[in-house]
């Protein structure tokens, strides 16, 4: 079977994150690598972008309580969009924010140490959006009447 290489899959938000997602921290933009040399020349920070796309990358760290090992519990997901994406309010009386991703894509990675080699998923979305109050289901994915955190802009 070929599949081309940085081939990206979309899939259904409830069926990586069963019992939802919560942010952890904040976003924050994904910048190129800036040398030592760059810094001392005060050279500007170039933001990343998505090699797909075009559009800048974002970052940020999510708790998934639904992870079967305890190094699978912290998930990295990119966003690429145009302006960085807003988390939604936090709830009062929680240290973390739950939400919603939109456009969630994975894609397979090949990691290595030493001999041993194993497979990671590299995890994107588009934008976030808050979880619904009466949800059925925990995560509440599919449901309407939130708004894509990808067309608001971060207040400064």
């Amino acid at each position: 079977m070929a599949v081309p290489r940085g081939q990206r899959f979309e899939v259904p938000f409830d069926a990586v994150f069963p019992q939802g997602l919560y942010l952890v921290g904040e976003i924050a933009a994904v910048t190129e690598y800036q040398s030592q040399e760059d810094k001392a020349r005060n050279r500007p920070v170039r933001p990343r972008v998505d090699e797909v796309t075009g559009l800048p990358l974002f970052r940020g760290t999510f708790a998934d309580p639904s992870a079967e090992k305890d190094r699978d519990k912290s998930v990295t997901v990119e966003f690429a969009a145009q302006v960085q994406p807003v988390p939604p309010a936090t709830v009062p009386g929680m240290p973390f924010r739950p939400v919603v991703l939109e456009g969630l894509t994975v894609q397979p990675r090949a990691e290595a140490s030493g001999q041993a080699k194993w497979i990671t998923w590299v995890v994107r979305a588009t934008g976030m959006r808050p979880v619904p109050a009466a949800t059925s289901g925990p995560s509440g994915a599919g449901r309407s009447g939130s708004a894509s955190a990808q067309g608001e802009q971060k207040a400064a």
